[in-house]
Order: C-alpha cells, then sequence, then structure tokens
C-alpha cells in the first residue's frame, strides 16, 4: 500500500473515531514530513506495553493526534502487521513534572479493530477510563502545595511568588475565576492570579468571594508557612485548613 493510501486511511479512521467517542474530540493528523512534531509526540506516548513495543521496531512515520478541550490526547499508529486495525495510545500531558507521574501506572494501549465505530466503543470500553484516571492522579500530584478544593468550597492558596493559585472542582467556579483574572493552565488544570499587581490582586479577591457565594460555592485562603498574605487581602476569606489528602505519586 502506498504511502499516501496509508496517510488517508488512517486519517480518515481517526476522524470517524473522534466523533464516536463520548465528550468532544478533535482528530489532527500528523504525516510524515511532520517529523519534529512525531518526534516530541513520541517521547510523550504513555505506554510501556504494546505500543512502546509496537515503536521500538518501527519509529513514528505518521501518526494521528486526538485531542479533548480539557488537554486529553490519545494517538492513534499504525500496527505494522499482518492485521489491519490500529494502535491507540495515551499522550502524557506537557509540562509536568517527573514526580507527578511517580507510582502512576501507565494507561497502556490497546489495538483496534479495522472498524471505527467498534474502535470508539473498544475505547470507550477500556483505554478511555484508564486514561482519565491517571490523569487525574498526575494532575493532583502536580498541584504539590495547593491544597485540593470541594465542590463547595475554593481554597486559594498563596504561592511564593506572591501569586494566588487554586485548582476549583466547579466548572462555574472556574469561569468566575478567569473573569476575574485567573489564567488555567490547560493541563494542569491549576488557576493562578497573578501579584505583580498587589492592589488588582486584592480587588479581584473580593470580587470572586460574593461571586462564588452566590453559586453556593464557599471561598478559603490558605497561607503556606513564612508567607504573609498582603493586608489588603480581603477579611472574608480568613485562612481554613483543606480537606486532608494525600498525594498520590508516579513514574513514567
Amino acid at each position: 500500500m502506498h504511502d499516501y493510501d496509508t496517510s488517508e486511511r488512517l486519517a480518515s479512521y481517526a476522524d470517524v473515531l473522534a466523533g464516536e467517542l463520548p465528550d468532544t474530540w478533535t482528530s489532527t493528523h500528523l504525516p510524515p514530513d511532520a517529523k519534529d512534531d512525531l518526534t516530541e509526540l513520541t517521547d510523550r506516548i504513555w505506554d510501556l506495553d504494546l505500543v512502546a513495543a509496537s515503536l521500538a521496531e518501527h519509529p513514528l512515520r505518521q501518526a494521528a493526534v486526538l485531542s479533548r478541550p480539557d488537554g486529553a490526547q490519545l494517538v492513534l499508529v499504525d500496527q505494522h502487521d499482518e492485521r489491519d486495525g490500529f494502535l491507540i495510545a495515551a499522550v502524557a500531558p506537557r509540562a509536568l513534572p517527573d514526580e507527578a507521574y511517580r507510582a502512576v501506572p501507565e494507561p497502556n494501549g490497546i489495538a483496534l479493530v479495522d472498524d471505527p465505530f467498534l474502535g470508539a466503543e473498544q475505547v470507550a470500553g477500556d483505554l478511555l477510563a484508564r486514561y482519565d484516571s491517571a490523569l487525574a492522579q498526575v494532575r493532583h500530584n502536580a498541584l504539590g502545595g495547593i491544597q485540593p478544593s470541594q465542590p463547595d468550597r475554593v481554597v486559594l492558596t498563596w504561592q511564593p511568588d506572591g501569586s494566588v493559585a487554586t485548582a476549583p472542582v466547579d466548572d462555574r467556579a472556574g469561569a468566575i475565576l478567569v473573569a476575574n483574572g485567573f489564567v488555567q493552565d490547560p493541563q494542569s488544570g491549576i488557576y493562578r492570579l497573578s501579584g505583580c499587581d498587589t492592589g488588582a490582586q486584592a480587588r479581584a479577591l473580593r470580587e470572586i468571594g460574593p461571586q462564588l457565594d452566590a453559586l453556593g460555592i464557599g471561598t478559603a485562603l490558605q497561607h503556606p508557612a513564612g508567607r504573609t498574605a498582603p493586608t489588603s487581602a480581603p477579611a472574608s476569606m480568613p485562612p481554613s485548613p483543606a480537606s486532608d489528602r494525600t498525594p498520590t505519586a508516579r513514574a513514567r
């Protein structure tokens, strides 16, 4: 089969697969001439089993990347054997520290039949559940000193650089944070409010309290040891201990 035919087959399968998976996925085809992208993608494939073994013998010459709005990604590659299907694997998030992956099992990839509709059922019933679980663990581990929030309370934590960081559970809370100057990291899910302008920072913190309260979501402001919050910080959000959760660890 010519490279053109192989590329068309892979891209077409990925397009249909993306449309059949739960939630919203888009597909991007990486052709053989996208060498830098393929190299970077190879380093992020989150697999130590079937797909890793295949890549050891057949380095990526093309791939299709399926992406979800929350940053999750899957990679579809050729199978390179007598069967007509494909291999699909999870892709590890960018820019997370190695420590975040320690003790988190790899969500190893699977082989798909040569039918994207049945393939979507395979992915949804197996790989996606393991991938979402692993993603949640590494993103939680990456929070570091940031206390996790609860559905009814957003926990904000002062950072050593003067910024404030939080990882809200509710998307409605996230929208309020963004509207008041927080910027979300799409990989870790952490929202940060810069401390470059402490006056603007204090005003933003005062604003979000009542807005979140209107949704039935409380707020708590954490002060790490050795750090004193600016005196202009809102009195309505006193320090409050967050629920104890021991982060898991990882190795990819």
